[in-house]
């Protein structure tokens, strides 16, 4: 009889344990939701490429500018993907929010930081 009782308290504490895991690892980050405001970034690099093209007086500072942006497209792409996994969480656009949400963290500073955008 305690065999028995051993091999079942065992498997109650298994068991417990994996529960615990799953929640932990699984339920818990699936609930947490990233809140990005691209629009604020864009609206920030634009006004930084704005006046670099204002400032550029010759073809090639022109061009300067123009690579630039186009550099920051690639490191916008490149920081959407990251983010996500860095923080273990469903990241979306602000805009797409309706109501306020318990689970929700702003993210657009860690954006800004990640595509060199000045606040």
């Amino acid at each position: 009889m305690s065999s028995f009782a051993t091999h079942a308290l065992i498997s109650v504490f298994v068991t417990a344990g994996a529960l615990l895991a799953y929640d932990r690892l699984v339920v818990k980050p699936a609930q947490v939701i990233g809140i990005v405001d691209i629009a604020e970034v864009y609206r920030a690099k634009e006004s930084e490429f704005a006046a670099l093209l204002s400032a550029s007086r010759t073809d090639d500072d022109r061009q300067r500018a123009l690579a630039q942006a186009q550099a920051f497209g690639d490191r916008l792409d490149r920081a959407l993907r990251e983010i996500p996994v860095e923080c273990r969480c469903l990241v979306v656009v602000k805009s797409a929010v309706a109501g306020g949400w318990s689970n929700a963290i702003d993210l657009t500073a860690a954006l800004k930081a990640k595509v060199g955008a000045k606040s």
